[in-house]
């Protein structure tokens, strides 16, 4: 059976703004979120700007516990998710919550704390490193935290698909909605790697931009532009059952109707030829497959 899906709760924190309603106004001035980096020393660093989340102090938002047990990314995933909870309207003990999921993707999860544990064990020995290390880093733990602090009971998982990770997890949330295995998802994304070693691995990948100059370092469609510009930040949406959300009187944002998936990974020792007919044949067979899906 297959179920309209909406989206009845939105949550952000970003760059130009640490909630939605900041964002939008951030996107309406035109403000730009790059600036310094201030997270670590960049004295030896090719790349010295980044777009950070602005004025973010984890105690403001969390106990001292949590505020040191858990990453960045994880922060800013549960700001997010209360944000969305609270637009949503969604009451947890009036509904099903086997039947509430959260699926939450990062590109590479903790990687503050995989740097500082690193750092400890070459240090301070393998028994200075954190008993909290794996929980913290690993990449599914945004997900898995958020499901246990709203009381989401339903599935619960991350999909790492690089920088198409959170289009991506919406879709397959989107997915599970409308065949009717869930009847609300929160989706989206969480990601924290403006680090020391994020920032030098994509740099030295050539990915980034050197600019250095926050008003012409994010030029994408410049014929100067010279790579991206690192950012960090959460973004969710609540994505729920049509009638459901109707039955409780939900604000409804907006409808998905439909999502296409495609790889466009191209093997380097392919040549310009090859490499544009196998995108082609291969779209081809993408588009098919999900022609006999429906």
């Amino acid at each position: 059976m297959e179920r309209r899906v909406v989206v009845t709760g939105l949550g952000a924190i970003t760059p130009i703004g640490n909630n939605v309603c900041e964002l939008w106004d951030g996107i309406k001035q035109g403000k730009c979120g790059i600036d310094d980096i201030t997270l670590f020393d960049t004295t030896n660093s090719k790349v010295k700007i980044a777009a950070e989340v602005k004025n973010f102090n984890p105690e403001e938002h969390f106990d001292r516990r949590n505020a040191k047990r858990l990453d960045r990314y994880s922060h800013f995933a549960l700001i997010a998710a209360r944000e969305v909870m609270k637009d949503s309207g969604i009451d947890v003990e009036k509904i099903d919550q086997t039947r509430f999921g959260v699926a939450i993707s990062s590109g590479i999860g903790g990687l503050k704390t995989i740097e500082d544990n690193n750092e400890t064990l070459n240090q301070k020995g393998s028994d200075r490193v954190s008993p909290m290390f794996i929980p913290m880093a690993t990449i599914n733990m945004a997900a898995g935290n958020v499901s246990i602090e709203i009381g989401a009971r339903g599935e619960s998982f991350c999909m790492a698909t690089a920088c198409a990770s959170s289009t991506h997890t919406i879709g397959e949330a989107y997915r599970i909605v409308k065949h009717g295995y869930q009847d609300m998802m929160i989706a989206g994304g969480s990601e924290a790697t403006i680090t020391p070693l994020g920032i030098a691995g994509f740099a030295n990948l050539k990915a980034l931009s050197t600019q250095n100059n926050k008003e012409r370092a994010s030029i994408p469609f410049d014929k100067e532009r010279s790579g991206f510009i690192m950012g960090e930040g959460a973004g969710l949406l609540m994505l729920e059952e049509y009638e459901h959300a109707k039955k409780r009187g939900a604000k409804i944002y907006a409808e998905v109707v439909r999502i296409f998936c495609n790889i466009r990974f191209i093997p380097y020792n392919i040549s310009i030829t090859r490499r544009r007919r196998w995108s082609k044949s291969n779209g081809k067979c993408s588009k098919r497959s999900w022609n006999k899906l429906k």
